[in-house]
């Protein structure tokens, strides 16, 4: 056998194993396990600009790699989870908290919610034990925690925006979701979009993998590595 075909042999073989590499590695991020860079600071703060967050596309459901067809589902996105899902304006992935589940009625009367007649309670942050996320809220805003269920986080209201902090009561269809921002005034979510399909939900985000100030050099947040996210 001649040296062409030797090398022809090897580069067939070496081909074919990285595209069966390329393909398990893309099956593995699309059905199981990925993480989602952060631009916006809609989830302020408890998701700052320059987080990668890890998605656990395991936690509701097993989908067929590069579609949203499920092959088995044991659960569904509870109140409070924070979830990625695709934008049912333009399909592109953003990250929120779920707020509305299917068959509940959601209002906002100046930034409280009501949920099924009942006024969610807050609390000053400052009053709390969540003082780490002081920093990432600016000196003409108001952080607040949210006692949404079970489920304790903080938010940000930022009273000189022009946002849409009282609408009347809605009734979430079934396999539908509402969906918002923590940045409450400065949040593009179902207010503005409406429901979320259930098909539509990537998985849900777990935790903070990396942290990179974008505004500062993309300078490492080691503060922030491998954090947990509530």
């Amino acid at each position: 056998m001649n040296h062409k075909k030797r090398l022809k042999l090897f580069l067939k073989g070496w081909s074919c194993s990285l595209a069966i590499a390329i393909v398990l590695a893309t099956s593995f991020k699309s059905a199981i396990a990925d993480w989602n860079m952060v631009p916006t600071g809609s989830m302020l703060p408890t998701i700052v600009e320059g987080d990668r967050i890890f998605i656990n596309k395991l936690a509701y459901d097993l989908k067929i790699p590069y579609t949203t067809y499920h092959l088995a589902k044991w659960g569904d996105p509870k109140r409070g989870d924070i979830v990625v899902f695709y934008s049912p304006v333009d399909g592109t992935r953003l990250v929120k908290r779920v707020v509305g589940l299917p068959g509940d009625t959601v209002s906002m009367s100046n930034n409280q919610l009501i949920i099924n007649g009942r006024k969610i309670r807050y609390e000053p942050i400052c009053n709390t034990g969540m003082k780490n996320y002081f920093e990432h809220i600016g000196e003409s805003q108001y952080g607040f925690v949210e006692h949404l269920n079970t489920t304790d986080h903080p938010i940000i209201v930022t009273p000189h925006y022009q946002a849409r902090r009282t609408f009347t009561s809605l009734t979430i269809p079934e396999g539908r979701y509402f969906m918002m921002g923590d940045n409450r005034d400065n949040s593009g979510d179902s207010r503005y979009f409406g429901f979320v399909d259930r098909d539509s939900i990537v998985g849900r985000a777990l935790s903070v993998v990396i942290s990179l100030d974008i505004n500062n050099g993309y300078r490492p947040r080691w503060e922030r590595f491998f954090t947990g996210l509530k």
